[in-house]
């Protein structure tokens, strides 16, 4: 038997005092509000400095010898543990660590115990794989928090009264007696421009998010703890690789990434776009003859811009898998909107969101665990925002008066609320071309400009423009101006936006979600590869990864350009979500925030209305905050959302 299995942590480290029976029971409440993470079992170990509690979602092996927090066979090193280490087989061979230690079981948790045991905490720098955990070592009086290398599991943390709490999610502060719910507005003005809140940033004060590839270590003795980078992927590119033997590599690192993220005893599934990643993944299961016990599960959009069913089901004809198609209308947002905001604990803007909560609710009738595509469009160039960056380096050699024609031309057409309509497309990309690479590629995202900022948000004067996050990213990295931007991505939207959206919607329907495109290897190796390789030309994306899947997908699936899960906001805005939306979006509730202005909503909810122009997207920030607003901070209602 093997264990992996997927959880919720949460835990008290006193710096400078002795925790108690207080801090007993709060790391009971903190741990018991992740129940949804770990509905399998919870449990709890105390130290004097170290309150450690966990819940656990098993996939494999449920017997009590792999209940966590778990501890050496001397019970002098503990962990309380969230994740998957994928090759923790490999590394318990290498290191001999059965002809070393006696295991108790057969899980990857014990396997990092005794290999901190063996190379101190410099064995996280062997792992692939996603995980967030404390580790506390008797023997040195030192702990450990630890997220992985790209901040696929979440880990948060505080420090009150000389203690340090930590946990999964957000929600689990909140069972702190002594923490304050006063709203970070720094965090809200970023969350305007970007739909998500970036870096180690949270909606409240005094409360922030561990970053991919940090750690903390506390000294217990010193009553002292230090923050630092333990790993930064880098784009070195090997110019003289081979293509064709990069390509074999590619889609061997691919094969190998699936196969060991298939290791499951409960019904395992996977979520099926549609498009080139979803798709490459099934083929692969095909491949490795595992499709007879394969879940499929689609979303299938109530609007046809937004339907990318029939792509689906080629992949389901192809291939024979077990296939869920889920339609979300309107009704069902309504439906399922309080339910995923009060688990997410954070405003999202995300459009995909909702129908990813939706997805996981129908999915955990039949699995326990989701394979998702989710890292594939990073780790590969597959953007739109690639493609404008590299038309914008030919656009910009017309003269400025030309550009500037062009772009009145461009802005004075009608608004067509269709996905990724040529209106959007041209607007957006004639007045970010003008700017910068790393302020273009903010601006081809941003959902409020910094003008409409001004109008919506009080008292942002202070406030450092968004666009920094991006900015001093780029200035980071040495190496071209595509690696720039794809870290970029990495490191805000991929942590700061999916991850997000797919941990705290899987998890809160209790289901395990895995990346295999976030593998360590295939993004160390892809991170290796000569941008010509990911990108040809203008607007053939993802390359090599197309090259490496050609002979597993039909031709319809590899001539796909990038579409991405999007809820059609805009449209139904204009229907039956238009009066669900109105009981937010009116001057009392928006006033009651003390942040938000109501003539500049009210002007763009008609603008809106009237077709004017699309603010879908802004408006669905707004509601979005709004309803969370009203859940975590005026009412205090949000339990009242969460499954019994």
């Amino acid at each position: 038997m093997i264990l992996l299995l997927m959880c919720g942590i949460a835990g008290i480290i006193g710096l400078n005092t002795v925790l108690n029976q207080k801090d007993k029971e709060t790391v009971e409440r903190m741990t018991s509000s992740l129940k949804h993470r770990g509905p399998d079992s919870k449990g709890f170990h105390f130290e004097e400095k170290c309150f450690l509690g966990n819940t656990r979602l098993a996939i494999i092996d449920s017997s009590e010898r792999s209940n966590l927090p778990m501890s050496d066979s001397n019970e002098k090193i503990w962990i309380c543990y969230n994740g998957e280490v994928s090759n923790f087989r490999e590394l318990k061979k290498k290191y001999k660590l059965e002809e070393k230690y006696t295991f108790k079981g057969t899980s990857d948790t014990e396997v990092l115990i005794y290999l901190y045991k063996e190379l101190g905490i410099d064995f996280i720098q062997e792992l692939s794989g996603m995980f967030a955990f404390c580790l506390y070592d008797f023997h040195k009086s030192k702990c450990y928090l630890v997220r992985d290398f790209y901040g696929i599991i979440p880990l948060f943390y505080t420090f009150l009264n000389g203690k340090i709490y930590f946990a999964s999610e957000i929600k689990a502060f909140l069972e702190i007696q002594e923490f304050k719910r006063e709203i970070n507005k720094e965090s809200i003005f970023h969350f305007f421009s970007l739909a998500y809140i970036p870096g180690n940033n949270t909606p409240y004060h005094n409360l922030e998010e561990m970053r991919g590839g940090e750690l903390i270590e506390v000294d217990l003795l010193k009553g002292k703890h230090q923050k630092r980078i333990y790993y930064d992927f880098k784009y070195e590119e090997n110019q003289n690789l081979d293509f064709e033997e990069a390509r074999i590599n590619v889609r061997d690192l691919l094969i190998n990434s699936v196969e060991r993220n298939l290791v499951s005893d409960a019904p395992l599934g996977m979520t099926l776009s549609g498009g080139i990643d979803t798709s490459a993944m099934l083929a692969i299961v095909d491949q490795l003859g595992l499709i007879h016990k394969m879940n499929t599960f689609s979303l299938k959009m109530g609007e046809k811009s937004f339907d990318e069913s029939k792509y689906q089901q080629l992949m389901v004809k192809k291939t024979g898998s077990i296939h869920h198609e889920i339609l979300v209308t309107p009704e069902k947002v309504i439906e399922n909107i309080y339910n995923q905001i009060s688990y997410t604990d954070e405003p999202s803007g995300d459009g995909a969101a909702i129908p990813s909560f939706i997805l996981a609710k129908e999915a955990s009738k039949h699995v326990k665990v989701l394979l998702s595509g989710e890292g594939g469009d990073e780790v590969f160039n597959a953007y739109p925002t690639i493609s404008a960056y590299q038309y914008r380096k030919y656009y910009r050699m017309a003269p400025g008066i030309v550009r500037n024609g062009i772009k009145n031309i461009i802005h004075s057409l009608p608004a067509n609320y269709s996905k990724l309509s040529f209106d959007f497309k041209a607007k957006r990309f004639t007045a970010g071309a003008e700017l910068d690479v790393p302020e273009a590629h903010f601006y081809w995202r941003h959902v409020f400009n910094d003008q409409d900022k001004k109008e919506l948000l009080f008292n942002t004067e202070t406030f450092p423009e968004t666009s920094r996050f991006f900015r001093d990213l780029y200035d980071k990295v040495e190496s071209n101006d595509i690696n720039k931007i794809s870290y970029i991505d990495m490191k805000h939207f991929f942590i700061d936006d999916l991850m997000v959206k797919n941990d705290r919607t899987f998890l809160a329907n209790s289901v395990e979600g895995r990346f295999p495109f976030m593998d360590r290897f295939l993004v160390e190796y892809a991170t290796k590869l000569p941008v010509k390789y990911r990108v040809k030309g203008l607007n053939n994306l993802r390359y090599i990864q197309k090259q490496a899947m050609r002979d597993l997908l039909p031709k319809e699936i590899l001539q796909r350009q990038g579409f991405g899960l999007e809820m059609p906001h805009s449209i139904w805005f204009l229907d039956k979500l238009g009066p669900f939306a109105e009981k937010y979006l009116n001057k009392k509730t928006v006033e009651r925030t003390e942040i938000l202005n109501w003539e500049f909503i009210e002007k763009i909810w008609q603008i809106h209305q009237s077709g004017k122009a699309d603010y879908g997207r802004p408006l669905w920030c707004v509601l979005n905050f709004l309803i969370w607003f009203d859940l975590f901070i005026e009412n205090d209602s949000y339990k009242s959302h969460w499954h019994n």
